[in-house]
């Protein structure tokens, strides 16, 4: 049985050696193809030379694949020897690396290449919405001040209405220096308030601007076609929404703010009484003095909100990169394991093949070694042994005494062994087929040696 076993695993080993060889040709040739995909994408210059250089280069990596994997499926199975296992494992993991290195990764860039371009198009996108929108809140940031303004505006508006007709904060009714002091503030707050509605239709119209560049990005990431023109035209709109997203950043009235901030309280000029009685004069002293009181606080509260809004992150400006899709399928490989594992498999199935090789040959000489010399011998070896024996005392040399004196003369020479008893075929039991009575050595050695003759 075990013979038996043992001859069916020779003959499986040798029914798929052709189709063994096959599967290597196709699956360097198939990692071949792709790779000249690959490395196509990323080769710059004329037409020409991109073609003739892209399939020269993989021409080499499909001959070196098919090469390399012939070697190890051709020596690797019948290396029995630890030492020499381990060093051919180490021959196979240095030339997988390799295959890996210079065919895998165009390989994948074949495969998932534009995706992997779309992907770094649409996280680009994302970037600059996020940019864009962090601009336009900083620029906005100012709107958050104009009712505290308006209602600083409209209170001295008030206060000098209230004090012309009726005189309610100096006593004295008409148009005299504290009208005039609180309308010159009201004037102030209003001028203000006009700067701040200006800059929001500015930054609303850059804004507006930004949404038109972002919405052509997004078409562009999602339309149909070849990824190279979409990328180019891609590139085109981020400059553009670059320089939007900086003249956001410049239209901020938070500086202005500010500025305006220190002159109401540092550049406040109270005008002369002109009140005609000493009385008068006081009271007017003392509500200009009220009012300075009052302008200097809003002066530092304007200048307190201010400086928060100019305390926030400045947006940085972004450059954009673009990537040939042998770099984006680097760059996001995680996001394409499965064409990464597809691309891998085509340069490293062959490995699976030699270890199943190796696997079977072990089987195989695992079980011969377990067998008697007498059921290892097939039955042509022993006619072969036959001739050679008839052939040898047919010359008259006496193989005992040869095999005596080899041994008088090398002292090294290892015991000659035991003869082995005459083949004498055992009787078959009932029902029993017995192969080697079919074999009659002795009429077949007659009829030889009548033919000779």
């Amino acid at each position: 049985m075990a013979l038996g076993a043992t001859q069916r695993l020779h003959d499986g080993v040798a029914a798929v050696e052709t189709m063994t060889r096959f599967a290597l040709a196709v699956l360097a040739l198939a990692s071949g193809v792709y790779t000249y995909l690959g490395a196509r994408s990323i080769l710059d210059g004329s037409p020409t030379a991109v073609f003739f250089a892209a399939v020269i280069y993989s021409a080499s990596v499909s001959v070196g694949i098919y090469a390399f994997w012939s070697y190890m499926a051709r020596f690797y199975p019948h290396v029995t020897s630890r030492g020499g296992r381990t060093a051919m494992l180490g021959v196979m993991a240095v030339g997988a690396a390799m295959i890996l290195a210079m065919s895998s990764w165009l390989n994948a860039a074949a495969l998932a290449g534009s995706a992997a371009v779309e992907q770094h198009l649409s996280e680009t996108v994302e970037d600059y919405t996020a940019d864009l929108d962090r601009a336009h809140q900083n620029a906005l940031a100012a709107q958050n001040l104009l009712p505290d303004i308006q209602r600083a505006s409209e209170r001295f508006a008030q206060l000098a209405g209230v004090e012309r007709q009726s005189g309610s904060l100096t006593g004295t009714t008409g148009s005299g220096s504290v009208v005039q002091l609180l309308s010159q503030m009201s004037a102030q707050m209003k001028s203000l308030t006009a700067n701040i509605n200006a800059s929001r239709e500015q930054v609303d119209g850059l804004f507006a601007q930004g949404q038109k560049r972002l919405e052509t990005m997004r078409s562009l990431v999602s339309a149909p076609g070849t990824i190279e023109p979409r990328a180019d035209q891609f590139s085109t709109e981020a400059v553009a929404l670059t320089g939007v997203i900086t003249s956001l950043a410049q239209t901020s009235i938070a500086p202005s703010i500010r500025r305006a901030a220190d002159d109401l309280s540092l550049g406040f000029i109270a005008p002369v009484p002109d009140g005609g009685a000493a009385d008068l004069v006081n009271r007017q002293n003392q509500v200009m003095d009220t009012v300075r009181t009052s302008v200097t606080a809003q002066s530092k509260a304007l200048a307190k909100a201010a400086d928060e809004i100019l305390a926030r992150p400045p947006v940085q400006e972004r450059r954009f990169v673009p990537m040939s899709s042998a770099e984006a399928v680097l760059n996001y490989a995680q996001d394409f394991i499965p064409a990464w594992a597809g691309a891998i498999s085509i340069d490293l199935l062959p490995g699976v093949m030699v270890f199943i090789l190796a696997v079977v040959h072990g089987a195989i000489r695992r079980q011969e070694e377990n067998l008697p010399f007498a059921e290892r011998i097939t039955a042509a070896e022993l006619l072969r042994a036959l001739e050679v024996q008839r052939a040898v005392t047919a010359s008259g040399v006496n193989i005992e005494q040869t095999i005596a004196k080899a041994e008088a003369d090398d002292k090294t020479f290892a015991p000659r062994p035991q003869p082995a008893p005459e083949l004498t075929p055992e009787p078959a039991s009932e029902g029993e087929p017995n192969n080697i009575t079919a074999i009659d050595l002795k009429s077949r050695s007659r009829d030889r040696t009548h033919e000779d003759r």
